[in-house]
C-alpha cells in the first residue's frame, strides 16, 4: 500500500510534467473507484495545472480555473506519465492528455483509490481532509503535541501514532520502524511513556519518513515508463516483515504479533 513517503515521491515525480500544462482531453475508462469518478471531471478540459500539493496520503492538484483534483492511491494505485501510443493496461482507469503530448494515467487494480474533481472551495475543508492531524514533517507535530495525544490513553502506542486525527501518514511499516529507532515496544500503553521518550519518538518518526522519501527517489524515479511498477517499500528495514530474523543491532530474533489487525514487528531486547 502506498504510504506517505511513496505519495510524496509520486508528487515530486509528476510535478514537473504537470505544472503549467494544459489538459487537452479527459479519458475515463472506469468510474467505479472507492468514490465514483464525478462527471464534472471532463469539465477540466482546457484548464492548466498551477500547483501539485500533498496532504497526508492525498494529492491535491490545483487548476487555473476549475478548482482542484483530489487523488488518493488507495491500496494499489499509482500515477504514471505515459506516451499516448502506449497501450492502456487493464486497470488504467483515468488518463489526462496534456499539451506536452504526454498522458497522466491513474492505475488502480483494486479500485480503492479516489480521483475527485472539486470545482470550488478550499480542498482542505473537504470531509476527507478537514479532520486530519498535523503533518509528521511539519511544525505542528511536536513532542508536546504527541504528549497531549497520549495523555490518559491506554491504547498501544503503535495504534496511537497511526491515528490520523493525531498525526497523519504514519502507516504500519513506518510506525514499526520508528518505534524500533525510539526503543519503544509497540504494545506499550501510550499513557505510560515519558515525555523524553515521546520526544525521541517524534524525532524517530521524522527521520524514518525523511529517509524513506529520499530513498523513494530511487525506487519510484521512473515516472515516464508506463510499464514500470512502483517499487514500494524496498528500503532497508530494521524490523518490519523480518519475523525470526536477527536484529540488525543486537542479533535477537525479531518478534511478530497481530495488533489491531495489523502485523507488528519488534526487537525484544532493543525495545522496552
Amino acid at each position: 500500500m502506498p504510504e506517505l513517503p511513496e505519495v510524496e515521491t509520486t508528487r515530486r515525480g509528476i510535478e514537473p510534467h504537470l505544472l503549467g500544462r494544459q489538459v487537452r482531453e479527459v479519458i475515463v475508462r472506469h468510474r467505479g473507484l472507492r468514490l465514483p469518478v464525478p462527471e464534472s471531471l471532463e469539465s477540466i478540459t482546457g484548464d492548466r495545472f498551477t500547483r501539485i500539493d500533498r496532504r497526508s496520503k492525498y494529492l491535491i492538484m490545483a487548476l487555473e480555473r476549475n478548482g482542484h483534483l483530489l487523488v488518493h492511491l488507495g491500496m494499489s494505485g499509482s500515477l504514471r506519465i505515459a506516451e499516448p501510443s502506449a497501450a492502456f493496461k487493464k486497470h488504467d482507469h483515468i488518463a489526462l492528455a496534456l499539451d506536452s503530448g504526454k498522458q497522466l494515467r491513474f492505475h488502480d487494480p483494486r479500485r480503492f483509490g479516489i480521483f475527485l474533481h472539486l470545482p470550488e472551495g478550499d480542498p482542505l475543508q473537504h470531509p476527507l481532509l478537514r479532520d486530519l492531524g498535523p503533518e509528521p514533517l511539519g511544525e505542528g507535530f511536536t513532542p508536546a503535541h504527541l504528549a497531549t495525544g497520549c495523555a490518559g490513553r491506554k491504547a498501544a502506542i503503535k495504534s496511537v501514532i497511526m491515528d490520523a486525527k493525531l498525526v497523519v501518514g504514519v502507516g504500519n511499516i513506518y510506525a514499526s520502524e520508528a518505534l524500533f529507532r525510539a526503543g519503544i515496544r509497540p504494545s506499550m500503553p501510550a499513557c505510560r511513556i515519558s515525555k523524553p521518550r515521546l520526544a525521541k519518538l517524534v524525532d524517530a518518526i521524522r527521520r524514518v519518513l525523511t529517509e524513506s522519501i529520499e530513498q523513494g527517489g530511487t525506487t519510484l524515479r521512473d515516472f515516464t515508463n508506463s510499464d514500470g511498477e512502483p517499487g514500494y517499500f524496498r528500503q532497508r528495514l530494521f524490523v518490519y516483515d523480518r519475523k525470526g530474523e536477527p536484529c540488525r543491532i543486537c542479533g535477537s530474533p525479531i518478534r511478530h504479533a497481530v495488533m489491531g489487525q495489523r502485523s507488528t514487528y519488534w526487537c525484544p531486547k532493543c525495545q522496552k
